[in-house]
C-alpha cells in the first residue's frame, strides 16, 4: 500500500460490497483493526460506513454492527431498505448507498489528500476520476481473488492504487478474541 505519513485520509466503506468481498474470501472483518491499520498510514480524518437497514424488523442482525461502528470511530450512514415486488411477483428489497457515498466523497475531497474507497462497484469510476481531477489520490480496496472478481476492471484501472483485500487479511481479519462477533447480511 502506498501511503505517505503526512497525508490526510478518509475511508469510505460500502458495507454490503465489503461484506460480500470478505465473505467471498472466507473471512470476517475486524473493523477496529481496519481502523487502526489505516490510522497508522497517515492522519485519519474520517471513516464512513454505508449500509441500508431494515427498519420494520423487530431485530436486524446488522443493528449491533451499526451501533458498534457508531460508538467506535466510524461515521455511519444508513437508510431504510425499500421493499418492492419484481416483474415475476417476487418480494425484493434494495438499499443502494452509492449516491450517499459519492456525495460525501466529493464534499470531503477538498480537506483530504487521499480517499480510500472500500468497494468494487464500477459505478464509482467517474467519482474516482472527479476526485483525481481535484488533485487527490484515490485507493480502491476490493478483491480480484474471488470468482468472479468483486472489483470492476474499470474502477481498478482508474484508481491510483488498488489494494487487494486478501492481502490485508492478516491485519484486519477477525480472530474471534479482539472484537465483538458481528454478522452483516448482504
Amino acid at each position: 500500500m502506498l501511503f505517505y505519513p503526512s497525508e490526510r485520509l478518509a475511508l469510505f466503506i460500502d458495507g454490503a460490497n465489503l461484506y460480500g468481498a470478505a465473505k467471498g474470501l472466507q473471512f470476517d472483518i475486524d473493523y477496529k483493526r481496519l481502523l487502526e491499520l489505516f490510522a497508522r498510514k497517515g492522519t485519519l480524518v474520517r471513516a464512513f460506513y454505508y449500509t441500508a437497514v431494515a427498519e420494520d424488523q423487530e431485530f436486524s442482525p446488522l443493528r449491533p454492527l451499526v451501533d458498534w461502528l457508531d460508538y467506535n470511530g466510524f461515521s455511519v450512514v444508513t437508510k431504510p431498505l425499500k421493499e418492492f415486488t419484481d416483474a415475476a411477483g417476487r418480494r425484493r428489497v434494495k438499499g443502494n448507498m452509492d449516491i450517499e457515498l459519492a456525495i460525501d466523497v466529493l464534499e470531503i475531497a477538498q480537506t483530504v489528500d487521499h480517499v480510500v474507497i472500500f468497494s468494487g462497484d464500477g459505478d464509482f469510476r467517474r467519482l474516482v476520476e472527479a476526485v483525481q481531477r481535484k488533485g487527490k489520490r484515490v485507493s480502491v480496496v476490493s478483491t480480484i481473488r474471488t470468482s468472479p472478481p468483486m472489483v470492476s476492471d474499470e474502477l481498478r484501472r482508474q484508481a491510483d492504487n488498488f489494494i487487494e483485500l486478501d492481502e490485508l487479511r492478516a491485519q484486519i481479519a477477525r480472530d474471534g478474541a479482539k472484537s465483538p462477533q458481528f454478522v452483516q447480511s448482504a
